[in-house]
């Protein structure tokens, strides 16, 4: 004797699977870091002293993970696609809910995280007089005329107080 066995999506594992889809996505987010440009490196830096001639309002470019939210956004899409309608119209649900998931994940994250952060350029004259520019985060300690110290070099100089 054979037995067919049919395969209902109940809304309870509907549900269980949606929520599968979200842990796993933030998850992966999770997976993300983020270390500020001109952060603290391992090992020995260069340190040199000098005054600050001048300081320019300027931008930084923010973090970017780029396609992390169209990624996440067409999951979430996918899994609230699958609850709509049955055989052929949950397939159509499912990938019309990933575009449009992916696509509002991707407006969101320029929205919201791709945007420039506020920074300074200090022009700062070298003790041994070498003017060298660095564009770093606001600091509002800073003020033309202060002894500070450059600290590193390259894309990881950054400027501080003395």
């Amino acid at each position: 004797m054979t037995s067919i066995r049919s395969f209902s999506s109940s809304p309870l594992s509907a549900a269980r699977g949606l929520l599968l889809v979200l842990a796993l996505a933030a998850g992966l987010t999770g997976c993300a870091s983020y270390a500020p440009p001109g952060g603290p490196q391992p090992g020995a830096i260069e340190v040199r002293q000098g005054v600050i001639e001048q300081i320019n309002a300027s931008q930084l470019q923010g973090p970017s993970h780029a396609g992390v939210g169209a990624i996440i956004g067409g999951i979430a899409g996918a899994g609230l696609g699958n609850l709509i309608g049955r055989g052929n119209g949950r397939a159509v649900a499912t990938v019309l809910g990933s575009l449009g998931g992916g696509f509002l994940g991707n407006e969101i994250q320029q929205a919201d995280f791709d945007r420039p952060l506020p920074a300074q350029q200090v022009v700062v004259r070298v003790d041994n007089g070498v003017i060298v520019a660095v564009t770093q985060p606001v600091n509002p300690a800073l003020y033309p005329g202060m002894r500070v110290y450059l600290e590193g070099s390259g894309v990881n100089a950054r400027v501080v107080p003395r």
